[in-house]
């Protein structure tokens, strides 16, 4: 696959396609942990790392246990068993970054408080993963869809994030305090990327 291809995936996951504004997924972290831009970008990062490894982790899986050839000539394989083998890569991963940050960013670790161990359940890191099985990405691609997909979320939760502090400060009606100007918020950046949903990349 050429540069100017996986350009092309990288545009798409983080603008066109973005896991929350264009295919409404991980949308629990994006509401939960967007009311400070600090911890917006610790929980961006840590999707993006997760999405990246989970990426790299069960292409290899997919590729040569569950859909093998080799293993399995006569075709019957273990596809099957895609998303619970996927769930179990991402929860240990989620496991692994919950712990790094306990020890060494205790901070960020109890600002994110019960959504860091959800990444383990965030659809978003199963879709990336489950999307690059279903669009046949060889390792490269997989990996470029997984860290972009990831920059896309950290993306929009940092955008959201900055909006909702400078909305803390400002005058809405009575009925809109709160939560409902935030949704109204997320609905508006929502039709903001919507915007690239004609881009073609080249033309």
């Amino acid at each position: 696959m050429n540069i100017q291809e996986l350009l092309g995936i990288a545009l798409g996951a983080i603008l066109v396609n973005n896991f929350i504004f264009s295919q409404f997924l991980g949308i629990c972290p994006f509401m939960g942990v967007s009311k400070s831009t600090d911890t917006a970008t610790g929980m961006g990062l840590a999707v993006t790392f997760v999405m990246g490894l989970a990426s790299a982790v069960c292409w290899p899986i997919n590729r040569f246990i569950l859909t093998s050839e080799t293993l399995f000539p006569d075709g019957k394989n273990l596809a099957f068993m895609q998303t619970i083998v996927f769930i179990l890569v991402i929860a240990s991963l989620v496991q692994f970054i919950e712990m790094f940050l306990q020890k060494a960013m205790p901070s960020l670790y109890t600002a994110l408080g019960v959504y860091l161990p959800l990444i383990t359940t965030n659809c978003a890191v199963l879709g990336v993963v489950l999307q690059n099985t279903q669009s046949d990405y060889g390792f490269v691609s997989s990996l470029v869809y997984g860290v972009t997909g990831g920059l896309g979320f950290l993306l929009a939760i940092y955008l959201f994030a900055a909006v909702r502090e400078k909305l803390e400060f400002a005058e809405v009606p009575k009925s809109f305090e709160g939560f409902p100007i935030a949704l109204v918020t997320a609905g508006l950046l929502a039709l903001c990327f919507g915007g690239f949903s004609g881009l073609s990349v080249f033309g």
